[in-house]
């Protein structure tokens, strides 16, 4: 039986109806005549400098890193985070009608008392629900044979009650569907307590397992599960296996990764015989099988780790199926023997045309996920004869689809997600054996929604070099001007080979519907148009990604449809990162920056091998400490050393003081440079979550009205809301 944690994605994500204003209040200003706001903060300067290759950097503010971190009690950290969040405050307030206007209109396009499609897995159909006005959900699960009542089996309206922060992670059923185990955050930082659960008796057992990060995975014996612990970098470098009823301090350890950067994950095969220990970093795997009845056994080594090759492993009836980059870019799907795991044979070659994103097996057919020209492919082959296609039609020409959760080995249909930008997210059935689609959910928006008052584009642009078309998303209302008068808000990611999907969203209407056009820049760093397109932004390479993100830019004014100085921009964590890049390299094409838990500080992150955003990473952009040229590359761009004195554009910068991925020093430290630094004083915020990680806010109001708030500072930067 698979973990079932993937059943909370099935939900509709943020939808809602904004109350209609009367005319009294529609002549109303949303947003007040901002007042002389008091002094920013400033952050004292105290001398700090790091020595490497010859180069020496001032570091005047590296005293923001709490020399106790994780454990952050420094009063002069704390007083100067709190003196900014302060500040935030101050400057928003003259905006806080729009910021809850904004607010209710996106929770207006959700529907509140929302639930998931239920899935059959083995005995039971498991879904999720939300309950009207709830900012968490409620897990439940009745009989598949019908005629039972619904069980609820994890209340997080409970459990995260009193609580800033409250995250579940991996909810995983036992085989025989008795215990439920699962993981629990409540601070944002990523370490997770597993607790269990009797579902035959709602008792909870003694079992507590601090300090994981991994996914929960059983044996077959029901009585026991494997997992991982976090290590001091905020990885996983460990397998243990515990047994219900046992001390956790007599767990037995079954892998323990020796490589620094390494992160290991646990898994199952789909026929649920053998337990998956996968084991890497970003451009390298290894893979081990243990049976699922016997997992003290000896570990199987499918392949010993090769550098540069990726692969990951699934099995069916004693053959390997093998997804893997070792002979070409875009991966090819090979088998082995169980008895002889390491001798490949090639099933499905790699094609330069076809980027094969994902493999799942099933009893009776496999599936491949692809991607063509950036557009979603899922495609359904028999063992025998799996050279021939079988290519799920979608509606549209443009769109997002992917399996969803498909628990059991043996299903005559698979659960499918689709979604556009201008189609709501839905959810299908796909028959096997007739071939056809069956709607069982489309997103309800309360508020009102018409699909055909919205233009989605596709465009490719040129970048600078001549010889590269980068393809950008857009999506905007019918009637919006196209001559360059309107606003644009445009978005980025850009790393990791992880592609932003051009799919829906309600939030962003509320851009939309006031006249902007939202628009996804699929730079290179990203593998929207395959593995290529990932690896032309990555290491030494990673100047694509800003040129293409500032070339879209400039590609989208000369056709007109938005102008310099009338864009708002976007990225997170690596995304962040571009965003810094931009921010320095081309301040005078953008209007507003929203640059949330940015990864800025690049050098003296990448420098220090006791951060967890460091060894693993090192693979993506370089190791500094040993190569000259990494270290001379990576600080060409570092958005905090490349800070100067010139005039900034407006921006808003988020981070999270629990956040393990991309530490609160890093934006902190990035302000304090920029408000010392630049020559003039348009609007720089920094948002810190005194009680929260990466993701912001866990709630879904609460992430909500961190939108809003977002929202209200690029309307207003852009003269959109006055």
């Amino acid at each position: 039986m698979r973990a079932i944690w993937m059943f909370m994605a099935a939900i509709a994500t943020p939808l809602v109806a904004v109350p209609t204003a009367s005319a009294k209040e529609k002549e109303t200003s949303l947003t007040s005549k901002t007042p002389a706001l008091p002094a920013a903060p400033v952050a004292e300067q105290r001398p700090y400098q790091t020595t490497l290759h010859g180069r020496t950097l001032s570091d005047p503010w590296h005293w923001l890193r709490d020399q106790s971190y994780p454990v952050i009690d420094d009063e002069d950290i704390l007083d100067y985070v709190k003196a900014e969040n302060a500040w935030f405050d101050a400057a928003m307030k003259p905006h806080e009608a729009l910021v809850e206007t904004l607010f209710q209109e996106m929770k207006g396009r959700i529907k509140e008392d929302d639930s998931s499609v239920p899935q059959k897995d083995g005995d039971w159909l498991y879904w999720v629900e939300f309950e009207e006005g709830a900012e968490y959900k409620k897990w439940y699960r009745r009989p598949a044979a019908g005629g039972g009542e619904a069980q609820l089996i994890l209340d997080e309206v409970a459990m995260a009650e009193g609580k800033e922060y409250f995250r579940l992670s991996d909810v995983s059923v036992s085989p025989n569907g008795r215990i439920i185990a699962y993981g629990v955050d409540d601070t944002g930082a990523e370490r997770f307590e597993v607790r269990f659960r009797n579902l035959d008796t709602g008792e909870m057992l003694a079992d507590v397992i601090p300090g994981t990060l991994s996914s929960l995975v059983w044996t077959a014996s029901n009585d026991a599960l494997l997992y991982g612990l976090a290590n001091e970098n905020w990885r996983t470098d460990n397998v243990r296996l515990h047994k219900l009823g046992t001390p956790v301090a007599d767990d037995k350890l079954l892998y323990k990764e020796e490589d620094i950067g390494f992160g290991v994950g646990i898994g199952k095969t789909a026929a649920d015989n053998y337990i998956v220990i996968a084991t890497g970093d970003n451009e390298t795997s290894e893979v081990y099988l243990l049976p699922a009845g016997d997992p003290e056994a000896a570990p199987l080594l499918v392949s010993a780790r090769k550098k540069g090759r990726e692969y990951s492993v699934d099995e069916r009836g004693g053959t390997l199926y093998i997804h893997t980059n070792d002979e070409h870019p875009n991966f090819r799907i090979a088998t082995a023997d169980i008895g002889n795991p390491g001798t490949w044979t090639t099933l499905i070659p790699g094609s330069d045309h076809s980027y094969i994103t994902g493999l799942s097996v099933f009893r009776d057919y496999f599936v491949l996920e692809a991607r063509e020209d950036g557009l979603d492919q899922i495609d359904v082959r028999k063992y025998d004869a799996p050279l021939t296609p079988g290519r799920i039609k979608f509606p549209e020409a443009t769109y997002v689809a992917g399996l969803g959760d498909n628990p059991e080995y043996h299903q005559d249909k698979l659960r499918i997600d689709y979604e556009s930008m201008v189609t709501p997210d839905t959810v299908y059935d796909y028959d096997i054996a007739s071939g056809t689609l069956e709607t069982l959910k489309v997103q309800i928006i309360p508020s009102g929604y018409d699909s055909t008052q919205y233009v989605t584009e596709r465009v490719n642009l040129p970048s600078r070099d001549g010889k590269t078309m980068i393809p950008a998303s857009l999506v905007y209302k019918k009637g919006t001007k196209l001559d360059g008068s309107a606003p644009m808000h445009l978005y980025a990611y850009g790393s990791y080979g992880y592609r932003v999907p051009p799919g829906f969203s309600t939030t962003r209407l509320s851009f939309v519907d006031r006249g902007m056009i939202y628009a996804i820049a699929h730079v290179r760093g990203g593998d929207d148009l395959g593995r290529a397109w990932y690896l032309a932004g990555k290491g030494t390479e990673r100047r694509n990604t800003f040129d293409d993100f500032i070339d879209v830019a400039k590609g989208l004014i000369d056709k007109n449809y938005t102008s310099a100085g009338n864009i708002s921009i976007e990225g997170r964590s690596a995304g962040g990162q571009v965003m810094g890049v931009v921010y320095n390299e081309a301040p005078e094409l953008w209007g507003a920056v929203l640059a949330g838990v940015p990864f800025v500080d690049v050098i003296h992150t990448m420098v220090d091998e006791t951060l967890p955003l460091t060894p693993g990473e090192w693979p993506e952009w370089g190791n500094p400490i040993t190569d000259k040229a990494a270290f001379d590359y990576m600080l060409s761009y570092s958005p905090y050393d490349n800070v100067t004195a010139k005039a900034y554009p407006p921006m808003l910068v988020s981070a999270g003081l629990n956040d393990p991925r991309v530490t609160y020093w890093e934006p902190a430290k990035w302000v304090a440079k920029l408000r010392a630094t630049r020559t003039n004083d348009s609007l720089l915020l920094l948002r810190t979550n005194m009680g929260a990680g990466h993701g912001g806010k866990s709630g879904r109001w609460g992430a909500l009205r961190e939108d809003a708030e977002e929202f209200a500072f690029v309307l207003t930067q852009l003269g959109v809301e006055k």
